[in-house]
């Protein structure tokens, strides 16, 4: 992104020294594939209060289980933190589209559960999708999902009586984070991703939370590309949040 295609927004908060110190650096393979060591700066807890996690998450800091993490990889900044102001978003004319197209979708609030048919629904995603036996659904929930440092729910979504996408949102009066999302890879012509976080938004408005968090947005993978669709939005780049329109 260029200077000239956004402004800049305030830094994001300052972490306490004490809160920093929780924290070192794991290196791994890169979660996308990419051919860079990956480093995660990551640390756990057992409890967060939703002001803590809010600065983490405006730190550019995501959550997997009661780990807080943001990548520290070197020689790579691909990974680059999201955000909406969901009072400030207008939808283009493909996200009117999409959400005519999923007219017909009934949207249930849940408690996050390991239900057999949200673990079916997973199998069956990281399966199409990512084409790794070793990716299981129990373990995305018991290790990624389930989590004692945040409110945590689903939002499922059904066409009549088929589970067709489930959302994990993390949930405060000051922000909903986009934890994951998973779906029908036969469903794929309803756009999906992008009826999920038109939902976010729409929960957003309704219970006047003013940001919602998407995760990373990595330049060149399209599986990413459709958050970018959505504005105005943010990027954390330098530590500052920078709106683009």
């Amino acid at each position: 992104m260029h200077a000239a295609d956004t402004h800049q927004t305030p830094f994001a908060p300052k972490l306490s020294v004490e809160l920093q110190e929780h924290f070192g650096c794991v290196a791994s393979e890169c979660p996308y594939g990419l051919e860079q060591k990956a480093v995660y700066h990551q640390a756990a807890f057992t409890h967060m209060d939703n002001p803590t996690m809010g600065d983490l998450l405006a730190n550019g800091y995501r959550r997997n289980g009661n780990h807080m993490y943001t990548m520290h990889c070197p020689n790579c900044a691909l990974c680059v933190s999201i955000r909406l102001h969901p009072q400030h978003f207008q939808p283009n004319r493909n996200q009117r589209r999409v959400a005519q197209k999923n007219r017909d979708i009934k949207v249930q609030q849940a408690p996050l559960a390991m239900s057999g048919r949200s673990l079916h629904l997973l199998d069956k995603f990281l399966r199409v999708r990512f084409g790794n036996e070793r990716n299981q659904a129990q373990s995305y929930y018991s290790h990624f999902f389930i989590t004692t440092i945040s409110t945590c729910f689903e939002l499922r979504y059904w066409a009549g009586s088929d589970l067709v996408g489930v959302a994990i949102v993390d949930a405060s009066p000051s922000w909903l984070n986009a934890v994951y999302f998973y779906f029908d890879p036969d469903q794929s012509w309803r756009s999906p991703g992008t009826f999920n976080i038109l939902n976010l938004v729409s929960l957003c408005r309704k219970q006047h939370i003013p940001l919602l968090y998407l995760g990373y947005w990595i330049d060149g993978v399209s599986e990413m590309a459709y958050k970018k669709a959505f504005k105005p939005h943010e990027l954390l780049l330098d530590n500052r949040w920078r709106l683009s329109s």
